[in-house]
């Protein structure tokens, strides 16, 4: 068994201020680059970590009510000063990055603005994954979703030397669609880097984090790495987010989980390659991805939330209201063409 075959993955929950302008950006990356050398040095005598990752928003979070506010203040193209700092990290210490997201502008896209997170690797940017599903309605990010022409790959899955992985955003979890995609895609490890708030976090009675982890992990059949974000409600208003940063293996077990409650905590569980694609070969029973019957969903070629609704323009709340009308009138005509 290879080093690449079996490792250790290091989730990393952060509680920082959030920026009001991109030239606070540089001292939280500051502060994350000596979070991977905590978990890769540190954990050194013990086991080899070659992935790190980190939270949704942990760069810029969307504070600002517009597109317009967001691209003036806070968002950055990629690559970046940043992405580099992360790549030369990579390379330094032969690991692998899942970046929290940036507020992306993208000059081929003016006007409009993603919640953006890359995988970086010694060899540089692998993937970019831009959030799909945004949490309606108050993000105003565009989505692939929303734009008419757009070429680029949805989920893509980035083929690397500790497997093949694939990532999503946050909201695009509660969502088994989303992940399926991926997991079609080839994706043996599945990452997710989220903000997700009180109540639905991770303390019960209702702890919706460990409950999709877990499920997202036994219906793919793939390993799991989530780190949640761990904000004190002073940082990032109105929400207070539980962190519970975990590790699931693909059998929805839970091999590592930070405890819940805000605050810094890098969480490292173990990630065993060789195992899961034994699994893959050798399983009759219980093989989801294997006894998918595709034909028989024929509700899935109904369009439901509607796409291309930044054809005129930014994503706005207003807009988010009336996509959202749209779908749950589409919807209703769904269910009432239903015996």
């Amino acid at each position: 068994m290879s080093k690449a075959d079996r490792f250790y993955a290091a989730a990393c929950q952060i509680d920082m201020p959030n920026p009001t302008k991109r030239d606070e950006i540089a001292s939280r990356v500051e502060r994350m680059l000596e979070i991977i050398d905590y978990a890769v040095a540190g954990y050194e005598p013990f086991f080899d970590v070659r992935l790190v990752v980190f939270p949704e928003f942990a760069h810029a979070a969307p504070i600002y009510p517009t597109a317009d506010e967001l691209l003036e203040r806070l968002a950055v193209p990629i690559p970046n000063e940043h992405t580099r700092r992360y790549h030369e990290k990579a390379k330094q210490s032969g690991i692998y990055i899942q970046t929290g997201t940036f507020l992306e502008k993208d000059r081929r896209w003016p006007g409009h603005v993603f919640n953006t997170t890359c995988l970086i690797g010694p060899d540089g940017i692998l993937s970019k994954y831009r959030k799909v599903h945004t949490w309606t309605p108050w993000e105003v990010h565009t989505s692939p979703h929303d734009l008419t022409g757009y070429d680029e790959p949805i989920f893509p899955v980035a083929d690397t030397e500790i497997g093949k992985i694939g990532t999503a955003i946050c909201y695009d979890w509660l969502f088994p669609e989303a992940i399926r995609q991926l997991s079609l895609a080839g994706a043996e490890l599945l990452i997710r880097v989220s903000a997700y708030m009180d109540p639905w976090g991770t303390a019960q009675p209702m702890d919706w984090w460990t409950m999709v982890n877990q499920v997202r992990a036994i219906e793919n059949m793939a390993y799991v790495v989530a780190a949640n974000q761990a904000a004190s409600l002073k940082n990032y208003p109105p929400f207070s987010w539980p962190g519970g940063s975990m590790i699931v293996d693909y059998d929805g077990r839970i091999a590592a989980q930070a405890e819940p409650g805000a605050g810094e905590r890098i969480v490292v569980g173990p990630i065993d390659m060789a195992a899961l694609r034994r699994e893959r070969q050798r399983r009759r029973g219980h093989h989801m991805l294997a006894h998918l019957r595709t034909e028989a969903y024929p509700a899935y070629g109904q369009s439901i939330y509607p796409a291309g609704g930044a054809v005129d323009g930014p994503i706005t709340v207003e807009k988010n209201e009336t996509s959202h009308r749209q779908a749950c009138e589409a919807l209703r005509h769904i269910l009432r063409g239903r015996p």
